[in-house]
Order: C-alpha cells, then structure tokens, then sequence
C-alpha cells in the first residue's frame, strides 16, 4: 500500500513537472502557436518571428459598409511581444487541451479615430457639435444634438481583434450623444464666456502695460468642439494679437526682416534685427485663470527675444547680383497732377519687393486697397467703357510697367488683362490693367534666385527693374499685324463731373509672342493675343439736334 502510494506521488510530481516545465505553461498557445514548456527567451524569439510578416499589412476594415484600409505606422499599430508572453506565462497549463492567450496590441486610438474619419463621407456623420461664438461682445451658444458618429473606443477594439489575424474589422456608425450637453454648454456661457467680455484685463510686461478690451477678448477666445462634441475653451493667441495689435504694440518691438537695397548701383543686404515680442504660448493660459474673475484683472506677460523670419544669410543665398530687366513707361500732366501721384505712389509701395524662389507676386496683395486712405487721389478710370474720374486711376500705367518688368525677366504670367482700349503709351498687348479686388496682376518666379523689384520715377516717366542672377540669353517680342480694325463711334454723355472727352481711337486685334533663348537654344515661344474695343469718341454734352 505505501508502494502504491509512493507510485502515485512520484508520477503526479512528473505530470506536474511537464506541465510546469519551462517558463510557459503546456497547451498554451498565441495566434495558433504553440509556446507551452518554452523559456520566456525562446517564446518571444517565436513570436517575434511569426508575427514580424504581419507587422506591415494594413489593418482590414468595414467602415460604415465601405472596405477601408489602415496602414500600421500611420496609428502605431503592433503586436507587443513582451507583455504578450508576460501575459502566456500567467495561468494553468492544460495537459488535454490548448489554453489561448490573445496577443497584446498596441494602438494610437487617437490616430486611429482621424484614420478612419479621413475615409468617411463626411455627410454620413449627423452629430451636431456644440458652439460657443461672439456676436460683438455677446456670447452665443450653439447646443449639440445626438446624431450618427463614430465610436472611438469600439473601432479600436475591432480593429485589435481583427488585425492580427488579417481579418476585417466591423466598424459601423452609430448614434452618440455629444460630449458636452446642452446643460454644460450653458454653463460655460454662464461661467466663463460672459464674464469674459465683462470689463478689461491690463497687461504688465516688465515695467510697461497695456489694456486688452472686451471687444479684443471677444476675438481671442475661442471654444473649440472635436469630432466628439467636447466643447474647449482656448485662448487663440494669434487672433487676439490681431486684435489689439496697437495695443500689444506698446511693449512690443516687432524683428525687421534682412532685405535688399541698392547702393552705388549695386544690391547690397540690409541686415536683419530681432524684436521684442510678447510670449503669447505663456499669455494664453495666464489669461484663461483669469477671465471668470470680475474686474479689476490684470495678468503678467513675459517679453521673449524674437528673430527676423528672414536672416542675413537667407537673403545671400537669394544670389540677387544684377539687373535682368528693365522698363519704363512715359506719361504727360507732370508731376503734380492726380495722376501721376497716383503712379508715384504705388511706385513707391512696390519699390524693394523681394520675391522669394517659387513664389507668386500679387500686387493688390501687395499694395492693399488703393484708396484714399492709402494716399490715392481720384484721376480718369475706365468703368464700364467709360473714362470716369476714381480713385486710383494712373496706377494701371505703373502695373503695365511691372508686367513688363516681370515679362522680359522671363517670369510666370500668372495673372493680368490687358485694357479694353489701346493706348498708345503702353506695349500693344504685352499691358495690364488693375481694379481691386477683382482685377490683379500676378507673377510667378520660376527662376532658382531671388527677385529685387526696384522702382523710380521722374515727373514724366516710371521705371520698373528687376535684380536677380541672369537665367536667359534673351526675352524678346514679336508681333503680328493688326487685324480686324474697326472705327470708333462718337458717344455723347451727359455733362457733368464724371464726363471725360476723349478723340476715339480704332478698335484691332493683334498677336505676340514671348521668345526665350538660352544657352543658344529657344526654350519658349509663348503667344498673347488681344481684341482692343474702339475707344469712343466721348462727346460731353447732348447731340446736336
């Protein structure tokens, strides 16, 4: 009997001793493989190996019935081999049986949520975000209604089951209330949006300060809703900048970009100089503690060093050396007229423009509205085939100047429409117009260096020069005859202010053509075609009888 009993005992102790050997319990297995009675070195060893051709197929899913796919880098999507074996050696060994342990799977929720809503119609999602904006001072809320939207958390969860094994992950919409409810939206109006914009808040920075206004505020702050309708309030501190620019501008000194400048006739660089600029990253936050508190409220802001956007050095590498082009217009009136101050000035706004490798030029993006804030005065426009007295006329002649500077530099014509009449002043053709802002001249450099656009003018005449490094041998005109010629009619208009006389002039349409040789060879040959109206003969005063 003792015999028997001792049998029974050393047998049990070697069945326990194969069950338990090794760092993995028997039957144990991970994605259809057998780990049981493995160390932990040689299971992850395994593991690593049967899982490593699966790490870069994309992830299968059914979005909404739409077959989708993910790519693993793109939401940090992997199998954790360490804490997948930690988790195989946990539990009982099954001697008559497999014991499974699901893999362990990492992934970005976050990434996998913007994965999928980047391949949804967006008009499928019904859940309607909440909102809080400001007419004025006055806060207006924006309450959410539940709709169909995606769920995060179960999208990550199918998409760990399936992947693993190459399977299809379901991912359905499905119907979600907002994060923020209608009562925590009112709420935030009562506790933070209102008394916001309830009275001023002074900033103190180093020994100055300077006020941000209700109206100031209304524009920085911002309540941001994500996907999931979680409403966020958020200082935006470039809107409030904006803003309270003049403001800011009492304790800011804001960096000078490097730039260019001719002297002696050649183009030199104009050094760069750092600026003084409020730590708006710091303001932000700072401000948010205090808004909810009646006034007085005031809060600190720190004043960091700020560097130019463009360095010295940038502006060498520009390789602006020589002049590449060169073009003048004349005009009659002399230099006091309306006319000509119009073209003085605008001259002068566009005078040392840098216009960087692949960048595009607008000059109504340049100059801004040209009115009579800006020191426009009114002189002859053309308005629906008319020449009518306006502010701004004469800046036309400036603008066919800089197209012509931009078009034998051997630029990209972006945009730009020659007048409707001819005159004689101007190229045929190879002229341009402005009105803004529907009309606009664009060009774009496609040259490797950087453009200097240098301007001058004498009582007569405007010159527009381009500065760069010589790309082309030559940029040449050629035209074709005037075809289509037709006479002007005598048109009589009312008498008065807006009336301008005017001799006529004949209506024709021409061809040219842009020639571009370089290294010898022709690289363009590009053709500009335009329909000149006949410019009426204007008559102020009723036909005779």
């Amino acid at each position: 009997m003792v015999g028997t009993v001792a049998a029974v005992l050393l047998a049990s102790a070697g069945v326990a001793a194969y069950a338990y050997g090794g760092d993995i319990p028997r039957g144990t297995r991970v994605l259809g493989l057998d780990l049981g009675g493995k160390s932990r070195s040689e299971a992850e060893r395994l593991l690593s190996d049967a899982v490593r051709p699966r790490a870069s197929e994309p992830a299968k899913v059914e979005l909404d019935g739409k077959a989708v796919t993910v790519q693993p880098a793109d939401v940090g999507l992997s199998i954790n081999v360490d804490r997948t074996i930690g988790h195989a050696m946990k539990g009982s060994p099954s001697l008559f049986g497999e014991r499974t342990v699901p893999p362990v799977i990492d992934l970005d929720q976050a990434k996998l949520e913007s994965a999928l809503r980047e391949q949804l119609d967006p008009t499928k999602l019904t859940l309607k975000k909440p909102g809080i904006s400001y007419a004025q001072t006055t806060p207006e809320p924006t309450y959410p209604q539940a709709g169909l939207g995606l769920d995060p958390a179960q999208a990550a969860a199918a998409v760990r089951t399936a992947w693993p094994t190459g399977e299809t992950a379901m991912v359905p919409l499905v119907t979600r209330p907002a994060a923020t409810s209608k009562e925590q939206v009112d709420a935030l109006v009562a506790d933070l949006a209102r008394p916001a914009v309830a009275a001023p808040v002074t900033v103190t920075a180093d020994d100055k300060s300077f006020t941000l206004s209700p109206a100031a505020i209304a524009k920085g702050l911002v309540f941001r809703s994500d996907d999931n309708g979680q409403l966020t309030p958020a200082l935006d501190a470039k809107k409030l900048h904006a803003a309270a620019a003049k403001e800011f501008a009492k304790v800011e000194k804001a960096p000078v970009d490097a730039t260019l400048k001719l002297t002696g006739g050649k183009p030199v660089v104009v050094a760069s100089k750092p600026g003084t600029m409020v730590d708006l990253a710091m303001l932000g936050p700072a401000l948010l503690t205090v808004l909810r508190n009646p006034a007085p409220r005031e809060v600190a802001a720190t004043l960091t060093t700020q560097q130019a956007e463009l360095a010295d050095e940038d502006v060498v590498k520009l390789g602006v050396k020589e002049k590449v082009s060169t073009f003048t217009t004349h005009f009659t009136g002399g230099a006091s007229s309306p006319r000509s101050q119009n073209i003085m000035t605008v001259a002068r706004a566009v005078d040392g423009a840098v216009v960087q490798p692949g960048e595009t030029f607008s000059l109504n993006g340049h100059t801004g509205e040209r009115d009579y804030a800006a020191g426009y005065q009114d002189a002859p426009v053309i308005v629906g085939g008319k020449l009518e007295p306006g502010v701004g006329g004469g800046a036309s002649q400036f603008t066919t100047t800089l197209f012509n500077a931009a078009y034998y530099a051997g630029l990209e014509d972006v945009e730009h429409k020659p007048h409707s009449f001819y005159f004689s002043r101007y190229p045929a053709v190879i002229e341009s117009t402005i009105f803004y802002p529907t009309l606009d001249l664009k060009f774009k450099n496609i040259t490797p260096y950087g453009i200097l656009v240098d301007t001058s003018y004498t009582s007569s005449s405007v010159t527009v020069s381009m500065w760069s490094t010589k790309v082309y041998d030559s940029v040449k005109t050629v035209y074709g005859p005037r075809r289509n010629i037709s006479s002007p009619p005598t048109v009589h208009r009312e008498a008065g202010p807006k009336c301008i006389t005017s001799s006529g002039l004949p209506g024709f349409t021409q061809d040219a053509w842009r020639v571009i040789r370089k290294d010898g060879k022709e690289v363009e040959r590009k053709k500009f075609t335009w329909r000149y109206d006949p410019e009426p003969r204007f008559v102020c005063g009723d036909e005779p009888a």
